[in-house]
């Protein structure tokens, strides 16, 4: 028996521990720079003012029901994994492998989509007359690269470092959408609007706009990625519910009052998907006599989009760290740095496969930049919102198991946020295979989209049947 013991309590120290350094306002500006992403504002407001209305039903038929259950489900599991250790507690091994490998990859394409958006926007800095450097693939490439190995570094140092990238972001995030907003209360209060009713109607032809309602249920996602770190939380159960209900406050309210500002600076047609927000700071500050307020806005925003990155690399990279330490992937992925205490071979690993899919983009096919941005942040939609079919199904089977302890809601309300979140991200899904505006070949389009979700849904049960099952012969 004492054996059996001291056995236990070697396992125990065996095991990686990661440092508890993330507070409530951790966690708020966490949410502000995760969710509230202003690289995906662009795209949707080309869509027109009707993206608006769009806005408002995620946010109360998806938004809202996430909150719920990030809240519900990390007071039910808390710990290292979120929305892996979620799935894996109820339903099972490969669903919450598959629910963590769907949420790490799809950041796989979207960290390269932020690098792209970094590039679109920094060259403001410069000036204006450097804009067209962002459409330049090698020059897009090569700033990339750059940005992204810092960010890995930074994140392998640690949070404690790592988390003041994500909280300048935060900051830089709060000072771009000021800028932003204030400057389009400013024109409208001087000159008025050219935005009409007529602009929030339902266009004869819905083919683009049908895309973006998946695009801003991807937007909204976010709420869930502090979980994923719940083992760096500082008293997670006391700490988490104020800070989502605050981060998603304020994340609400900035996306509505950004696309409005974009709306109101920049003609629909005129909008561009990578340097849409910049050009209406730079229209509306001309218009009230303040251009020199572009570059130091290009400046806060180029922060913010670093500050994106380094959320979604650090809080995404805890998936395969998680699913190596349980065997179904290469084990060495469950490391942690022996110095800094991080995951980093994880780390390391995401941002090598996320450099080679902006290679393959740039060199294998013909799109353009901002086609390339489109096609990896739509691929990015549906594997992101698959692990949150798994998150609103959880709702539904605790609030129908009556032998259940009480968690932190009544069962009514899992009912309602379980069913209305599973049904808008089931739609989500569906709706993002339709074509965007900037997609010149459809069928490429198409075959990238089908062909990407296949390959990757294909891979986790590679790895969690075979590579797994093999390991566990061994």
């Amino acid at each position: 028996m004492a054996n059996e013991v001291l056995t236990e309590q070697a396992g125990e120290q065996e095991q990686p521990h990661l440092k508890r350094v993330l507070g409530r306002w951790d966690l708020v500006l966490l949410f502000v720079v995760a969710v509230f992403n202003l690289n995906v504002v662009p795209s949707i407001a080309a869509n027109g003012g009707v993206t608006v209305w769009l806005w408002v039903v995620a946010l109360i038929l998806f938004f809202v029901p996430q909150g719920i259950a990030v809240i519900e489900l990390s007071h039910r599991y808390p710990g290292e994994g979120g929305v892996y250790l979620w799935a894996k507690k109820e339903f099972g091994d490969f669903h919450g492998f598959l629910s963590g490998w769907c949420y790490w990859t799809n950041n796989m394409m979207y960290v390269p989509t932020v690098m792209l958006y970094f590039v679109g926007v920094s060259v403001f800095v410069l000036g204006p007359s450097h804009a067209q450097l962002a459409d330049n693939r090698m020059f897009a490439l090569g700033a990339s690269v750059v940005l992204l190995g810092l960010l890995v570094v930074l994140n392998v140092v640690g949070l404690g470092v790592g988390k003041w990238v994500n909280n300048a972001g935060a900051v830089g995030t709060g000072i771009a959408a000021a800028i932003l907003i204030g400057l389009g209360l400013l024109v409208w209060m001087r000159f008025g609007t050219t935005v009409t009713a007529n602009d929030f109607r339902i266009p004869a032809n819905p083919r683009f706009l049908i895309n973006s309602f998946g695009v801003i249920c991807f937007g909204l996602v976010g709420l869930e990625l502090a979980s994923v770190m719940g083992d760096e939380i500082q008293d997670p159960r006391k700490t988490l519910p104020g800070a989502v209900a605050w981060g998603g406050l304020l994340s609400g309210a900035l996306y509505i009052g950004a696309t409005l500002t974009l709306l109101t600076g920049v003609k629909q047609s005129d909008i561009s998907v990578l340097q849409g927000i910049v050009q209406a700071v730079e229209h509306m500050a001309a218009r009230v006599g303040g251009g020199w307020i572009v570059a130091p806005f290009a400046l806060m925003l180029s922060i913010s989009i670093a500050g994106i990155g380094s959320a979604w690399l650090g809080g995404s990279a805890r998936i395969p760290f998680v699913a190596g330490l349980d065997s179904y992937m290469p084990s060495w992925l469950g490391k942690v740095h022996p110095k800094y205490g991080t995951p980093y071979a994880a780390l390391i690993v995401h941002a090598v496969i996320s450099l080679i899919l902006v290679i393959v983009n740039f060199t294998v096919t013909d799109s353009g930049v901002q086609e390339t941005f489109q096609k990896l942040l739509s691929l990015a939609v549906v594997l992101q919102l698959i692990p949150f079919i798994y998150l609103f199904a959880a709702l539904l089977k605790i609030a129908r198991d009556k032998t259940r302890e009480a968690g932190y809601y009544q069962p009514w309300v899992l009912y309602a946020a379980g069913g209305s979140g599973l049904l808008t991200t089931i739609l989500g899904i569906l709706v993002v295979f339709s074509p965007a505006a900037q997609i010149k070949s459809i069928l490429s389009y198409e075959i990238w989209m089908v062909g990407g979700t296949a390959g990757f849904i294909g891979l986790a049960a590679f790895f969690f049947f075979v590579y797994g099952g093999r390991k566990a012969a061994r």
